[in-house]
């Protein structure tokens, strides 16, 4: 199954059925009188999340979806019949954009939660509607209305309470393999993870949270170099942050610099998220000695002058990791709870969360448009032509890879 997290679509709802103009006509009754029934309302266009579904490759190839038009009424004062819903299902976790204005008309975050994004249209009159003391015969009727039209762009951001990013090949994958029952590909080449990972780490019986693995930043990677400025955006949905760094790494690069590369890519990417709370975690422990550990750790501290948690690990032996996610999950059902009591700490969350997705959206829509200048460039065309048509479709779904993503538990 590719998997897909962005996809525009079109959505018109139905057109109202129009009124119906006409009389009553019996044998031995010469003032039937008017019997136009009223039109039926047009269908509306609902999405609804489903947690069965972990992609949008649905709406990868089909992007125009339209209700059912309102029938038309009918004499003795008969209505039609109301045009049938179109309920279209997307993923938990699905935003849903305005593609020509930028709103965000919402976010469907739990299983069933439905969403109306395109209003059907209201049913016509019968001539029936119109009659009055003055005027006992009626002609006038009144159409349908028509249904709302929109262009919608579909965005999936994976629903997890903790992410991590780092370097390729800082453990990322073997962190969330010692964690949980996921099972990404590990491998010692860069990029061996090319889709977001998700996975429950399970604390003693009845406590778990979830945890996210995104493709690796390289530096550069806010200018589109790389891989992970395209899935950065995943990480807005969660609470807290790993940043996973490699204390030996195989190239012999400067862990401290590699630490540095990784926070001012974030803050070129969204401000606001590079101001998440985070956790470092020094990995591949058990390529070092303690000591060393220990004093790359103080030095780590103070060149980024870290003021969050710190720990050393040895994800491959899973040494530490244990200790991490339960001090993790505690801290997290603290934050659960002031959320559950205080409603405003709640909205802030949310407000939080909303400036996070929109400062990386505008990121992401600016490196594609820096993209396709440069597309035009190379073909010889004008900067404002439209490139629509020479885009290959893997041009529009860069993000899509033939690899299953699923929630392991």
């Amino acid at each position: 199954m590719k998997f897909v997290d962005e996809a525009p679509i079109f959505v018109k709802a139905g057109k109202g059925g129009k009124g119906c103009l006409s009389f009553r006509r019996e044998k031995f009754i010469t003032e039937g009188g008017p019997n136009g029934g009223d039109g039926g309302d047009g269908g509306s266009v609902f999405l609804k999340a489903d947690e069965g579904l972990n992609t949008l490759i649905d709406y990868r190839f089909t992007r125009t979806f339209i209700a059912e038009n309102g029938q038309a009424g009918m004499g003795s004062n008969c209505t039609g019949k109301k045009g049938e819903d179109l309920i279209l299902r997307v993923p938990v976790g699905t935003s849903v954009i305005d593609d020509d204005t930028g709103e965000v008309i919402g976010d469907l975050t739990q299983h069933e939660q439905t969403l109306l994004v395109a209003q059907g249209g209201w049913h016509g009159l019968g001539n029936t509607r119109f009659r009055s003391s003055v005027n006992r015969t009626p002609t006038q009727t009144t159409p349908g209305t028509e249904g709302e039209a929109r262009n919608l762009r579909l965005e999936l951001k994976v629903l997890a309470d903790v992410g991590m990013l780092g370097l390729p090949n800082a453990g990322k994958s073997t962190f969330i393999r010692a964690v949980s029952a996921a099972e990404p590909k590990v491998a010692d080449y860069p990029f061996t993870t090319l889709v977001p990972s998700l996975g429950v780490v399970k604390v003693g019986r009845h406590r778990s949270f979830v945890i996210a693995d995104v493709p690796g930043l390289i530096e550069g990677a806010s200018e589109g170099a790389g891989l992970g400025i395209r899935f950065l955006k995943h990480l807005t949905r969660c609470r807290i942050l790993i940043h996973l760094v490699d204390m030996c790494p195989i190239d012999g690069s400067c862990p401290i610099e590699s630490a540095q590369s990784i926070v001012a890519e974030l803050e070129k990417f969204s401000p606001t998220l590079a101001q998440r709370e985070r956790w470092l975690v020094l990995n591949k422990a058990d390529l070092i000695s303690a000591s060393e550990a220990q004093a790359l750790k103080t030095q780590m501290v103070e060149a980024l002058n870290w003021q969050g948690p710190v720990h050393i690990v040895s994800a491959v032996n899973r040494e530490g990791t244990e200790l991490l996610c339960e001090q993790m999950l505690n801290h997290l059902e603290a934050l659960w709870e002031v959320e559950r009591q205080d409603p405003e700490a709640a909205s802030a969350e949310r407000k939080v969360q909303d400036i996070m997705q929109q400062e990386a959206r505008e990121h992401i829509h600016a490196l594609r448009e820096k993209h396709h200048a440069e597309r035009r460039a190379a073909k010889g065309q004008a900067p404002e032509q439209d490139l629509t048509d020479d885009l290959d479709e893997d041009d529009w779904n860069e993000d899509d890879y033939d690899v299953e993503f699923e929630y392991v538990r």
